[in-house]
Order: C-alpha cells, then sequence, then structure tokens
C-alpha cells in the first residue's frame, strides 16, 4: 500500500514534467525567428501565397488552441505532419529513435563496466596516486561539454592515428559488427561525460562499505580479502550505483544532438537540429518530447529500483 503510494505520487510528478515540457517546446517553437510557410515557399514566393499556406496550416489560429491541437493528438500518438517533408512525423521519429538506440546502447555497453571498474580500482586504492588519477580523469571528463571531446577524438583516433572512422554512417549493407565499429567513436564522447559521474558513486559507495561494520566482521572471521570484497562490499556498494545507472539513461539521450550532428549520424538528434533549422515544428517538437519520454521513464524506473533496493525510501512517510 505505500509503495502503491510511493509509485503513484512518482508517476504524477512525472505525468507534471511531461506537461511543462510540452508547454516549453510549444512555446520554444513559437518564439524561433522567421515564418514557417516563408521557410517551406522561399524567401521570394508571394506574400499572399504565404499567407495561404500558414491558414492551411493552422499557424494562424489562437496559440491555445493550436497547443491543445497539438497535444491532444500527441498523447493518443499522432505527431501530425512534418512541414518538411509533408508526411506524418511519426515514421521519421521511429527510423531516427532507432539508429539514436543503437548509439546509446553502444556508449552504454561500454561506460558501465569501465566506470564500475574504474571506481572499484580507486576505492581500493583510496589516497594513492592511481585514486588522484582516475578521479582527476573522471571528474575532467565529466565537465567537458560533449562537443570538445568529440573533436578531440575525431583528430587523435581519427586523423592522427586513423584507427576509427570520423563519420557515424556506415556503408549500405554493413553488417552489426561493422556498424558497432563505426559507432566507437561517436560513442566515446558520451562515455567520458557518464564515466566520471559513474566512476565516483561507485567509489563512494565501496568506500563506505569497507568502513561499515558487516565488513570489519567478515575480515575478523578470517574470510580471504577477495571474498570479503566479492561477497560483502561489492554486493552492498554497488546497490546504489545500479538506480544511478538507470537514472543516466536520460542524460546519455540529451547529449545525442550534438554527438549526432558532430558525427553526421541520422539519428534523433540530427532530426531535432535539422527541424529546428528547418522550423518544421511538429518535427521538432515531437523530437524532443520523445527524449523528454524517455528521460522521464528512466528516471522513474531509477526510483523505483532505489526504493526496492532501500525500503527506507519508501517507508518513509510522503516517499521523500
Amino acid at each position: 500500500m505505500i509503495f502503491g503510494r510511493f509509485l503513484a505520487k512518482r508517476l504524477f510528478l512525472s505525468l507534471i514534467t511531461l506537461w511543462l515540457l510540452s508547454v516549453i517546446v510549444f512555446a520554444g517553437g513559437q518564439f524561433l525567428p522567421g515564418d514557417v510557410a516563408r521557410a517551406i515557399l522561399g524567401p521570394l514566393a508571394d506574400p499572399r501565397a504565404v499567407a495561404n499556406l500558414n491558414h492551411q496550416i493552422g499557424l494562424d489560429r489562437p496559440l491555445l488552441i493550436q497547443y491543445w491541437d497539438w497535444i491532444s493528438h500527441f498523447i493518443v500518438g499522432d505527431m501530425s505532419r512534418s512541414y518538411a517533408f509533408r508526411a506524418p512525423v511519426a515514421p521519421y521519429i521511429v527510423t531516427a529513435l532507432g539508429y539514436s538506440l543503437k548509439l546509446g546502447a553502444v556508449a552504454f555497453v561500454l561506460v558501465v563496466p569501465i566506470s564500475i571498474a574504474g571506481g572499484i580500482w580507486a576505492a581500493l586504492h583510496a589516497g594513492r596516486p592511481i585514486d588522484r588519477v582516475i578521479s582527476l580523469v573522471g571528474l575532467s571528463a565529466a565537465v567537458m561539454p560533449e562537443f570538445v571531446t568529440g573533436i578531440v577524438l575525431i583528430v587523435i583516433f581519427g586523423l592522427w592515428l586513423k584507427l576509427l572512422p570520423t563519420t557515424a554512417s556506415w556503408p549500405a549493407g554493413a553488417g552489426p559488427l561493422t556498424q558497432i565499429f563505426y559507432l566507437l567513436l561517436p560513442s566515446l564522447p558520451l562515455v567520458l561525460v557518464l564515466f566520471g559521474y559513474l566512476a565516483r558513486m561507485t567509489r563512494a559507495g565501496v568506500i563506505e562499505a569497507l568502513a561499515a561494520d558487516y565488513t570489519r566482521t567478515a575480515i575478523l572471521k578470517g574470510l580471504p580479502r577477495a571474498t570479503v570484497i566479492r561477497r560483502h562490499v561489492l554486493r552492498n556498494a554497488l546497490l546504489p550505483t545500479i538506480t544511478v545507472i538507470a537514472s543516466q539513461v536520460g542524460s546519455l539521450f540529451g547529449g545525442l544532438v550534438v554527438i549526432e550532428v558532430l558525427f553526421h549520424y541520422q539519428g534523433l538528434g540530427t532530426l531535432i537540429f535539422t527541424a529546428a533549422r528547418d522550423k518544421d515544428f511538429p518535427m521538432l517538437e515531437a523530437g524532443v518530447m520523445v527524449i523528454g519520454l524517455i528521460y522521464t521513464l528512466s528516471a522513474v524506473v531509477a526510483d523505483i529500483l532505489y526504493a526496492l533496493l532501500d525500503p527506507r525510501i519508501r517507508l518513509r512517510p510522503g516517499g521523500e
């Protein structure tokens, strides 16, 4: 019963967040400079043709009516029609999302074991040079913007060493391994950003577990160090890290726009960038809302995992 209230509250807050995001996205689209019909017809189009197209699209209606028409259709899965392609938005979003999921999956598979291993190694050597190096690298990588690290990685691995392709667009008919090879370099900036955060969380959890009473008791019983670390330290230290990893799925997608544009990858980020440039509001709004939905769902999953792993969270009055 208490967990049900906890879950209901989290879902309610998520719905409020998505609603606020929809308002911001819609308002942001309205404030973009330029005229939609003029962008579609060209700068030399007759003003009457521009006004007529704006009327056909429905952009001359009151903003509240436009917003309600858009959000009410979006809720039931109708993402409207693209201004630029003159076709339904949903197929483009689904195709681009599939590409983005591939890139996100490669980055996720790389960053999780590397971050956990780095955090554990730093914690087991706390205060030593290796701990300082891992902490410094993680902190520097976390604060560095993705486009900066992306450019540096392109120069090093793509131009100097020529180990990886500088574009994420693989040849037609490429197999899964070839696709992964082309996605390695674009995934590295995302890996570096998340590595710092996840490694620090893992390090803190392991250090706390090493100082816990159950760890000292296990050592006093004469258990080998490796057994103590495996059975007692890691089992307890990595539980919070699991919830953090779940919450970072949304952050992973949040950094795709810059990376996909930088590496010429036809994913959801590139689609959003192109829609903003072309003033294709239905495509822009749908793309941002899909990323917001993924971000919100990952946060809800993280909250649920944290509540399941730590009953004190869900049993606390109000779930706070």
